[in-house]
């Protein structure tokens, strides 16, 4: 049988955190885990192949209800049961997808038309190129504001606010 925390008593909720102490820190109980990997949800990946079926629910024999058809595209997951993640687009389009069809490899999704990227991360910077809308970009390196993104050859910086696949609070290097 189990039971929550909400479950006891008053007074052996006093016994409890006299022994252990009040518990985890705010930062560390708003930030969730996955059942399976322990890693945080959601979390960005990408897909790994060129075709990705998405299904109802956690395993084949549930119903695929679209087929995702571009490589590297960022997806979030949002659960974990098993083998199979929960995702879901820059549209909030998802389901399930087996996690042998994803890839750890960060991408974004460039989502303002013509952006530019910068030789640094600096509006002033020179640009070094635009990207279109819907580009898919590798991630690399993200300040406060800015990540360092590449495709098509060209690598620059460009404001995270822009880009679909990076958490705005996300720092990487």
């Amino acid at each position: 049988m189990r039971l929550s925390l909400f479950a006891w008593r008053p007074f052996a909720v006093a016994l409890m955190i006299a022994a252990f102490g009040a518990g985890p820190s705010a930062a560390q109980a708003a930030e969730k885990r996955g059942q399976v990997t322990n890693l945080p949800l959601p979390r960005y990946v990408s897909l790994k192949t060129g075709e990705g079926n998405v299904r109802r629910g956690p395993s084949l024999s549930h119903r695929i209800d679209w087929v995702f058809k571009r490589r590297d595209m960022p997806l979030q997951i949002t659960a974990e049961h098993g083998h199979w993640r929960r995702v879901q687009d820059r549209d909030g389009a998802g389901g399930w997808v087996h996690y042998a069809l994803l890839s750890g490899v960060r991408t974004v999704l460039v989502e303002n038309d013509m952006l530019q990227v910068h030789s640094r991360p600096d509006e002033n910077a020179p640009v070094i190129a635009a990207f279109e809308l819907g580009v898919i970009a590798r991630l690399g390196d993200c300040d406060p504001s800015w990540c360092n993104i590449s495709s098509g050859g060209y690598s620059g910086w460009a404001p995270k606010k822009h880009l679909w696949g990076v958490a705005p609070d996300e720092l990487r290097d």
